[in-house]
């Protein structure tokens, strides 16, 4: 029979330090496999789906057996059946506990802030985030909700990692590698001075995805994901994702996403699906490529800097080399001549295509100074690294050849 406590309520998540230790599905398998196989066995799932591939269910409602017993799948703002399995896949890719999606990379990242703070809480981070990201931890939780956002400046070092928590502190926030300039941050040295004071540690993984790099066996409790750049491969998916641990994630599905409303629709989750399947293989391509681009603009004499991970001379390759498998397709660049550099570079190339988002199988580039970055003040994008002749460069899969071919004209026209 139906009890008196809310079915769509859970009790507030409580980080532990020294809680119980979090399983995570089908670790025993390697990453390839559990790309194509975690949230969903044909033989073991037969009564529900009774199919070889995931079908999509459509469905935003579900019919109860009896008037005593809560259906597993009750309404769409919660979860269904096709999502679920996606849910359980992403959980299984970066070694988490459990998984719950969202209708996009922000919205996921709102939804984790929004259920974790409360008024006068604070949220530790840098200035090396996305832009929406930043737009939230700039304006909108301190505006609209009295969440503080404290920003490391020196992210490299632990010490001021360390004196931005205090009492109020609900979550330490990294992005790496950080988009666009590509800094990494070191996960497990961050982890450590959070958990000492008692803070989880959440990790954007969007760059690396978990194909390259492993955020929560280096220490993190959370992992954030835009689905929409490497994890789908091809612009044709909006969506993201929020992996930790189960009482967090049911926290976050019942207390804030059944009502938020902001869900993954069953299509979209099916498209997943198919597009985890090559994770691996497409990162390892998008690696390599993005390696040779790199190498040949670091060399080009029209060209001031370039941040990639996997160049000898980053700030940071030795940690990146410890803490990844590999370097990731995007990188920055930096033109003379500002803007105008930029704007002649873009307007030149014949098979990069200027387009706002990264990740994708087709090479893309991007002005962060007029598009993600615009709403920072000028000494903040100075501190972030955001030149206003810096191009972000999002390496595809086609022939590599071809896209330096396509850079070495445009910045022949400079």
């Amino acid at each position: 029979m139906h009890t008196d406590k809310p079915f769509f309520l859970r009790d507030p998540w409580k980080y532990e330090p020294n809680g119980r230790k979090l399983s995570a599905p089908d670790q025993e398998l390697g990453f390839d496999t559990r790309a194509l196989h975690s949230g969903f066995r044909p033989l073991e799932d037969v009564e529900e789906f009774r199919s070889f591939a995931v079908p999509i269910v459509q469905s935003m409602t579900y019919p109860y057996e009896c008037f005593e017993k809560f259906p597993n799948y009750i309404y769409g703002r919660s979860k269904t059946p096709t999502v679920s399995v996606l849910e359980k896949r992403l959980a299984a890719l970066e070694g988490g506990e459990a998984c719950v999606t969202a209708c996009s990379g922000s919205q996921a990242l709102f939804q984790l802030i929004f259920t974790l703070a409360r008024p006068g809480d604070n949220v530790v981070t840098t200035l090396n985030t996305f832009g929406e990201g930043y737009k939230q931890a700039a304006s909108i939780f301190p505006e609209r909700c009295n969440v503080e956002f404290r920003f490391v400046r020196d992210f490299t070092s632990l010490e001021a990692w360390d004196q931005a928590i205090d009492g109020r502190t609900k979550l330490v926030w990294v992005e790496t590698p950080s988009n666009p300039c590509l800094q990494v941050t070191d996960i497990q040295g961050v982890a450590e001075v959070a958990h000492r004071r008692g803070v989880p540690l959440m990790v954007d993984n969007t760059t690396a995805t978990p194909a390259l790099q492993k955020p929560i066996e280096l220490g993190a409790d959370i992992i954030l994901l835009s689905l929409t750049k490497f994890l789908c491969g091809n612009a044709t998916v909006l969506g993201g994702a929020v992996i930790g641990p189960e009482g967090l994630i049911e926290d976050i599905r019942w207390n804030t996403t059944e009502f938020v409303g902001a869900i993954l629709q069953p299509f979209e989750a099916w498209l997943m699906l198919q597009y985890l399947e090559t994770l691996s293989l497409r990162m390892e391509r998008h690696s390599q490529n993005a390696q040779r681009v790199a190498e040949f603009l670091s060399q080009h004499p029209k060209v001031r800097q370039v941040n990639y991970p996997g160049l000898p001379n980053h700030p940071q390759a030795e940690l990146a080399r410890r803490q990844m498998r590999a370097n990731g397709g995007l990188l920055s660049f930096v033109v003379p001549n500002g803007m105008e550099g930029a704007a002649r570079v873009m307007n030149s190339f014949r098979l990069i295509t200027h387009a706002v988002t990264f990740g994708t199988s087709r090479t893309i580039c991007m002005h962060p100074r007029t598009i993600t970055h615009e709403h920072m003040t000028q000494e903040e994008r100075d501190a972030a690294g955001i030149d206003d002749g810096l191009i972000r460069l999002s390496v595809g899969l086609e022939n590599v050849e071809d896209i330096i071919a396509d850079l070495d004209q445009a910045l022949a026209r400079l």
